[in-house]
């Protein structure tokens, strides 16, 4: 399986992030998976946004639960990140991947490269 982040690489304050995870080699409704999103800022560790599982439910951390959309497009095995009212503390490396429920401790087994998006005006 290959995941394939993209999406623009400079967003201004205030308005939405919105990026795509292209899944090939397995489809996002195979059950037991669940299609998640973290983000690493410059000089920080890493941190997890949220999910949407095979079945479409979702689940985000709290932290960014009010200004945080993660949804699916089933007919071109994508799912995609939107994050709203960006400040500069939201400049990070984004990364896709997937949780595997069916593997030993729920594995993290496959990973997009990361791509940066820069909050800036």
């Amino acid at each position: 399986v290959q995941l394939q982040e993209s999406g623009p690489g400079l967003v201004k304050p205030s308005q939405t992030l919105s990026l795509t995870c292209t899944i090939s080699g397995c489809s996002i409704t195979t059950n037991s998976y669940y299609w998640t999103w973290f983000r690493q800022p410059p000089g920080k560790g890493l941190e997890w946004i949220g999910y949407i599982a095979y079945s479409g439910s979702t689940y985000y951390s709290s932290s960014l639960k009010s200004r945080t959309s993660i949804s699916r497009d089933t007919s071109n095995n994508q799912f995609s990140l939107q994050l709203s009212s960006v400040t500069p503390e939201d400049t990070a490396v984004y990364y896709c991947a997937r949780r595997n429920d069916r593997s030993l401790g729920n594995a993290l087994d496959a990973w997009g490269q990361g791509t940066l998006v820069t909050v800036s005006s």
